[in-house]
C-alpha cells in the first residue's frame, strides 16, 4: 500500500480533546506521521493507511468527524450572479 495523507476536520475545544486524538493515532498501524492544528480543527495524517480507517479510529474519540475535503466542497457555493432578463423585444413593427 502506497503512503497516503489524509487529512480531517475533528471538533475539538481543549488540549483534552487533541490528547484523545493524538492517542489513538499514535496506536493505529500504519500512521507514519500526524499533525493536529486545534486552531484551524485540522488533523493531518500521514502511511500507510486508508482514509475511512483513519476516520473511524479518530470517529471513536467521540469528537465530531469529517473528512476535511467534504468539509470544504459540501460548504454552500454561491449561486452564479446572474443579469435580470432583458424585457421582450418588442415585435410590433
Amino acid at each position: 500500500m502506497a503512503s497516503e495523507t489524509v487529512v480531517l476536520k475533528v471538533a475539538m475545544s481543549c488540549e483534552g480533546c487533541s490528547g484523545a486524538v493524538k492517542r489513538v493515532l499514535t496506536k493505529m498501524q500504519g500512521v507514519e506521521t500526524f499533525d493536529i492544528d486545534m486552531k484551524e480543527q485540522k488533523v493531518t495524517v500521514k502511511g500507510n493507511v486508508k482514509p475511512e480507517d483513519v476516520f473511524q479510529t479518530v470517529s471513536k474519540t467521540g469528537k465530531k468527524t469529517s473528512f476535511w475535503e467534504a468539509e470544504a466542497t459540501s460548504a454552500p457555493v454561491p449561486a452564479a450572479e446572474t443579469t435580470p432578463e432583458a424585457p421582450p423585444a418588442n415585435t410590433d413593427a
